[in-house]
């Protein structure tokens, strides 16, 4: 399973509202819902991420058994 915890945890960290990463990377709403939800996302999302935070792939998702 997926989880995007680490993501959350790092936007809160950087001060950063889960709608303007949305905006500055400029995914849809059913992109931001399916973070929400843990359910897989295109890896081009995940690597816009990690683009724009400066920071590894790591330090956004994790895979739970």
């Amino acid at each position: 399973m997926i989880c995007y915890d680490r993501l959350w945890k790092l936007l809160i960290d950087k001060h950063i509202k889960k709608t303007e990463l949305k905006d500055r990377i400029g995914f849809s709403n059913a992109t931001l819902a399916k973070l929400g939800k843990n359910e897989p996302v295109n890896l081009k999302i995940i690597e816009s991420i990690c683009k724009e935070l400066e920071c590894n792939v790591e330090d956004v998702l994790e895979i739970k058994a």
